[in-house]
């Protein structure tokens, strides 16, 4: 009999081994999920409607001047730059309706509830409402407003030997 347990034990060990794994792996699909309501304090404590108000801005800006690049690059007639400035505007008008708050935040709603768990966004929006996370926030659109003109610097000589790299391909292939 004890050498039946023995053998027992001995076959069923890797069986244990491999269930208890398993079931480590899926403990997480088992956390409760967050609600509307923890997301939104989450959304609330970090001020994203604020950030995405605040990008909008400075996203129209960076298309202004790409449209002003593409204009002074170009000769263009007085019916083009109208029609270029047509362009702008209802790009504009595009970006605004579709990074507009209210058709964003159901999408960030279910992102959040999909990606964390309730204890994630609760603990998220603890750390946002602490004086840390407040810190944080008021720094971070300076950050990102640095990050985005060094990004642009790193990427203009870039994109001029890719504008030189077009033109090449451009006059081999006629």
């Amino acid at each position: 009999m004890q050498r039946c347990r023995q053998t027992l034990r001995t076959r069923c060990a890797p069986l244990l081994v491999a269930a208890s794994l398993a079931l480590a792996g899926i403990a997480p699909a088992w956390a409760a999920p967050a609600t509307d309501a923890d997301v939104n304090r989450l959304l609330a404590a970090s001020r994203a409607q604020n950030m995405l108000d605040a990008m909008l801005p400075q996203m129209e800006a960076m298309q202004a001047q790409q449209f002003a690049e593409i204009a002074q690059k170009q000769s263009l007639t007085a019916e083009q730059k109208a029609g270029l400035q047509r362009i702008q505007q209802r790009t504009s008008q595009t970006l605004r309706q579709a990074l507009a708050w209210s058709q964003m935040r159901p999408m960030y709603v279910d992102l959040y509830k999909q990606s964390f768990s309730k204890e994630d966004v609760l603990a998220m929006a603890e750390f946002y409402e602490s004086p840390a996370g407040q810190s944080l926030l008021d720094k971070t659109p300076a950050l990102m407003q640095n990050l985005m003109v060094a990004i642009q610097q790193k990427m203009t000589p870039l994109m001029a030997d890719l504008q030189k790299d077009l033109e090449k391909i451009n006059s081999e292939v006629k």
